[in-house]
């Protein structure tokens, strides 16, 4: 198997990120100190939404868990980018992030983290890699939110206890609310789905698409 590209893989593709979050003044704080600090690995794939794609994906994972530093309190984000694929809205966005979703699980031989729940109708739940929790921020061309609307199709992996390690150092509600001010500056109002983990289920918002009330989230546990 072909190892995927890594980055600083691509400097070129890198670049393209860091005026979309940097220069453009992307509401997401975190996101800044992470391109700021170059604190992201960034890999290319050639689609989403397909196996092979999936075949690659858990391996590059479950290498970047192994070479985590689970003491350290920066913020850091696995990014995988999908420039050759031509997004035409965000319902093909989204139902090819849960395809590319479901094709990981499939592939990945490791429990499902037991801090969050596997069923996607369930508050507590959020994607599992190689034993660990992962919140996955989807971003495409076609997005209806700024904030979402990056320079190529991208599946962004944060490890789940980022956030906790925020909540543990009392800092997550200051830094959600300005993320949320950020954002309402940027589009006159925050993404309608955003909750905090344990309100409602984390699925409605990996797509970055508005979902609707009565949406069911696609993805099934083996």
């Amino acid at each position: 198997m072909e190892p995927s590209i890594s980055t600083h893989g691509n400097k070129l593709i890198s670049e393209d990120f860091k005026k979309f979050i940097i220069d453009e003044k992307h509401p997401c704080i975190m996101a800044n100190t992470v391109f700021q600090m170059d604190k992201f690995q960034l890999n290319i794939y050639d689609s989403l939404g397909s196996r092979k794609t999936a075949t690659e994906l858990v391996v590059d994972l479950k290498d970047y868990i192994a070479n985590y530093d689970f003491e350290s309190k920066e913020f850091e984000s696995f990014i995988a980018v999908f420039p050759d694929m031509d997004i035409v809205s965000e319902i093909e966005f989204e139902n090819l992030l849960w395809r590319q979703l479901q094709f990981l699980h499939e592939k990945d031989s490791m429990d499902w983290d037991p801090a969050v729940s596997d069923n996607p109708e369930d508050p507590n739940f959020s994607f599992s890699i190689g034993g660990k929790a992962f919140y996955v921020v989807g971003l495409h061309p076609k997005a209806s939110r700024k904030a979402r609307k990056a320079p190529y199709p991208t599946l962004v992996f944060n490890l789940h206890s980022q956030f906790e390690k925020l909540r543990e150092m009392g800092v997550y509600e200051k830094i959600r609310d300005k993320i949320r001010e950020r954002d309402t500056a940027l589009q006159g109002g925050i993404n309608p789905v955003l909750e905090d983990f344990g309100k409602s289920s984390e699925a409605r918002q990996y797509s970055g698409r508005a979902v609707e009330k009565a949406w069911k989230c696609p993805f099934h546990h083996k």
